[in-house]
């Protein structure tokens, strides 16, 4: 009886299946630390640039010091370099364009578990769990593809089942699903 008991325990809960697309909002890419910017001053080339997002989340560039640009998009930057630049040139015309792409830790792809390489991957609009499955170099050989979940932390950590092994290993394409900002993919390791 308590073997029945231990192994009921056990047993996994079923999550139901992702969405195969998300609701289709207006994304917007959210600047995050190390990424790098170019920022671009109409009829004033000395004072654009290429400059990385630090650590902390600031930039500095010339008449530009510690600005905060990270969890902001590039509009929004672009219209705060432009009012510290409104103090030393007249009408500024800023252009910011994110050239390398890392984005904040709140919207970053994790991938946990039996992948070939687990790793973290910049949010790009439109991905897939296939897209995903490809940068981290597919499942290993210990996977249990099928019992693989997708934690969306957007929608307050709500669990959906994911069957990677079908879409992989069978290329059945019915089990590719829309990540979102933020998702982690949990590849559980096989019992057997």
């Amino acid at each position: 009886m308590l073997a029945i008991g231990v192994l009921a325990g056990c047993a996994s809960t079923s999550f139901p299946p992702a969405p195969a697309a998300v609701a289709n909002d207006d994304y917007s890419y959210i600047i995050g630390a190390g990424d790098n910017l170019n920022i671009q001053v109409w009829r004033n080339p000395e004072l654009s640039m290429s400059v990385p997002v630090r650590p902390d989340g600031k930039i500095a560039a010339p008449l530009v010091d510690e600005m905060v640009v990270q969890g902001k998009t590039s509009v929004q930057v672009a219209r705060e370099v432009e009012k510290q630049l409104g103090k030393y040139v007249r009408d500024p015309v800023v252009t910011v364009i994110v050239t390398s792409f890392i984005g904040p830790y709140s919207e970053q792809i994790r991938v946990v578990g039996e992948a070939a390489k687990p790793q973290f991957l910049p949010y790009k609009q439109k991905m897939t769990v296939l897209d995903v499955m490809i940068a981290v170099g597919g499942l290993t050989d210990f996977a249990s593809g099928n019992s693989a979940t997708i934690l969306r932390t957007a929608e307050g950590n709500k669990q959906y089942s994911v069957r990677l092994k079908d879409l992989i290993k069978r290329g059945d394409v019915s089990a590719n699903v829309e990540m979102r900002p933020g998702d982690i993919l949990i590849i559980p390791q096989s019992l057997f």
